[in-house]
């Protein structure tokens, strides 16, 4: 079983854990309510936040009272309301039926999180590719700060981003590298051979490469601050174009 299968079931028996206490809530078989869905709202908050976090504010507006709120009524009832016997005024609302609101706070919560369960798989490629990105800016950013302590060495860091990087597009592209580690030379070759990249694309890659080999096995050479400063401009304008 893959990761995402792993996390397709766990958010799927999430997913009947909910549905199963939201039945037994409306046909008042509940014994301790508030306990069980304290819990299970607990898990399944952190996978919509995680998972889904342009759903995350409402998720948990649907529980959480609002601070700003002015009023109680059927359009600001929410579940820790109900946990907290909280009321709207019996003169106002003298129908108000605390339980129907709750239930209904708790399946549009179910609801999200099914939606999550949906879109699992395009959800994880989105997570992946921010934190990779992240991990990209971050080594670039690095390998700027090390420019001015040690030249080689920022511009062997700026080489394995490139590396990464070209290893992505490939996999992306699912072209298959013969090499275990390859160097941006071994990956650069196979995108020119599929059409991935065009020749000036191929070209500057090269050079990439060339400057790479310097920073990192040509110990009798040193490399010039204009060089790597060339390199690390070049990785940043790969990671925005070539995907």
């Amino acid at each position: 079983m893959t990761k995402r299968e792993e996390i397709q079931k766990e958010v799927e028996a999430l997913y009947q854990e909910g549905t199963k206490l939201a039945v037994a809530f409306q046909k008042k078989e509940e014994k301790q309510f508030q306990y069980d869905y304290q819990r299970w709202y607990t898990k399944a908050l952190k996978v919509v936040s995680v998972l889904a976090p342009d759903r995350h504010a409402e998720f948990r507006a649907y529980y959480e009272i609002d601070a700003k709120r002015k009023s109680l009524g059927y359009e600001t009832y929410v579940i820790q309301d109900y946990i907290k016997n909280v009321v709207p005024n019996k003169i106002n609302y003298p129908k108000f039926d605390t339980r129907s609101q709750t239930l209904q706070c708790f399946f549009n919560q179910i609801t999200i999180l099914n939606a999550v369960s949906e879109f699992i798989e395009s959800n994880l490629s989105n997570i992946e590719g921010q934190i990779y990105s992240e991990i990209q800016d971050g080594g670039i950013l690095i390998a700027r700060q090390l420019l001015k302590v040690s030249i080689r060495a920022a511009g062997a860091l700026v080489g394995v981003v490139i590396e990464g990087h070209l290893q992505k597009v490939a996999d992306a592209h699912g072209i298959k590298i013969g090499k275990k580690n390859p160097t941006i030379s071994d990956l650069n070759e196979p995108l020119k051979a599929a059409a991935v990249i065009d020749t000036p694309t191929w070209r500057k890659i090269s050079f990439l490469a060339d400057v790479r080999n310097i920073c990192s096995h040509k110990k009798d050479i040193e490399p010039s601050k204009q060089q790597v400063e060339e390199l690390i401009q070049g990785a940043e304008w790969l990671i925005k174009n070539v995907f």
